[in-house]
């Protein structure tokens, strides 16, 4: 069986960049001159979300900053991923957030660029940024003609399945139709194991998850949904794709798709689910196939996998998710600076997507990627089959942190569909 670390080997070999893309990379990046606050002017901060007890790719080329660049200190802040959104606003609005900071496009989470941009939080960058953002998606990294995030990924939003756990507990392949998918949740059910791990106590995770499902169920015959939302002729609460989308999570529930107590699982759930066999899948980015394959055996066979359509064409979710912004107050803005041009080098970009496991934020479907744990969705990303991550287009932070609390209440009865839809909307603010 294929071992994991070799899959990663065989995708990094594929991402060397062109060199009119490294003379792209190698623009100038921000504004110039930082308060060198610490005294050399060298050193910064830097705050990331972590999700799990393994070394983050993020501390992993800090060290590597650090070990090539003579005299610098980077003080690193790994923050849990399910309170990093509030972590990081509370410590901006404070005026003591790090010099670089992890965010997200758009304006859908708590860490999305634009509404902290709009608030006068984050530095404008130049452009090195701006040429790695994925052309048409520009409106989620600017605010009045500036870019305010580095762009760092593409990443999938689909399964992400131990194949080698699946075969050793008699699934042969991985499901394709919904009545294969619960038939499978039923057989793993049987043996003690589960099909899918869920962080139920973690709201980033349950909204992850349900908006994975939203592609198949929302976005694949509505690519347009979330324009149409704003534009005022439809919603949450009135849309059956969102209602289909919703059934299903309380579907998965119900046939036991999700291992005991999921409503109180944290992010180890997953980590330890996958890692020790006891779970087959689950709904994170593509990426963590890669930190998890760390921590579970050869054999445990990694890839990453479509939720099954209702009816219709299979899509997943595909967008740049990750992004590097530099905290308008920091007291060291030249040294942040520095390090979003070198993370931006092609070296770093490979050496990004090697630890990280995502795929490059361009050309990531022309790509070769059979032999990866992207070959189950190559063919999606050839055909342009993905839509965008729903939240890093939805106006405010609310509309999302209304899917997590409700899609919270339907792992425990304590709410309806109607009423979590209900709630999005009153969220969206129309």
């Amino acid at each position: 069986m294929t071992q994991p670390r070799r899959r990663v080997t065989r995708l990094v070999s594929l991402l060397a960049l062109p060199a009119t893309a490294a003379l792209v990379l190698a623009g100038c990046s921000g504004s110039g001159g930082g308060d060198a606050g610490s005294g050399d002017g060298k050193s910064f901060t830097f705050t990331f979300a972590t999700s799990n007890n393994l070394e983050s790719p993020y501390q992993t080329l800090a060290n590597e900053y650090q070990q090539s660049h003579e005299g610098v200190t980077i003080t690193t802040n790994p923050t849990p991923n399910d309170k990093y959104g509030e972590t990081i606003r509370t410590q901006l609005q404070a005026g003591n957030a790090s010099d670089v900071i992890q965010t997200t496009p758009g304006s859908g989470d708590a860490r999305s660029i634009l509404p902290l941009a709009e608030a006068g939080f984050l530095e404008p960058l130049g452009d090195t940024a701006k040429n790695l953002i994925i052309p048409g998606s520009e409106s989620v990294y600017t605010v009045d003609g500036k870019i305010y995030g580095q762009p760092l990924d593409f990443t999938i939003g689909a399964i992400v399945a131990s194949l080698g756990t699946a075969k050793m507990k008699g699934l042969t392949d991985f499901p394709t139709t919904m009545s294969e998918f619960t038939a499978a949740c039923s057989s793993m059910q049987g043996q003690g194991a589960s099909l899918l791990a869920l962080a139920g106590a973690a709201g980033p995770n349950v909204g992850l998850t349900i908006q994975g499902i939203s592609a198949t169920r929302v976005y694949s015959s509505t690519p347009d949904w979330n324009q149409q939302r704003a534009d005022g002729k439809v919603t949450f609460a009135g849309s059956q794709g969102w209602k289909d989308t919703l059934q299903t999570f309380v579907d998965l529930k119900d046939a036991g798709c999700f291992q005991p107590g999921a409503e109180g699982g944290g992010f180890d759930a997953i980590t330890n689910g996958l890692a020790q066999g006891t779970s087959v899948g689950s709904f994170i980015p593509s990426g963590a196939a890669v930190e998890i394959s760390k921590a579970a055996p050869p054999e445990a066979e990694f890839a990453v996998e479509p939720f099954p359509a209702k009816s219709g064409k299979p899509m997943v979710l595909g967008s740049s998710n990750y992004t590097l912004s530099i905290n308008a107050k920091a007291k060291n803005k030249q040294a942040a600076e520095d390090f979003l041009a070198w993370m931006a080098e092609p070296e770093q970009q490979q050496r990004y997507y090697e630890l990280s496991g995502e795929l490059p934020v361009s050309a990531f479907d022309k790509l070769d990627l059979s032999g990866t744990i992207y070959a189950p969705v190559a063919d999606l990303l050839k055909n342009k089959q993905y839509t965008p991550l729903p939240n890093n287009i939805w106006p405010n932070p609310s509309v999302y942190e209304a899917l997590q609390t409700g899609g919270q209440g339907l792992l425990t009865g304590q709410t309806t569909i109607d009423q979590v839809l209900q709630s999005m909307d009153a969220a969206w603010g129309n």
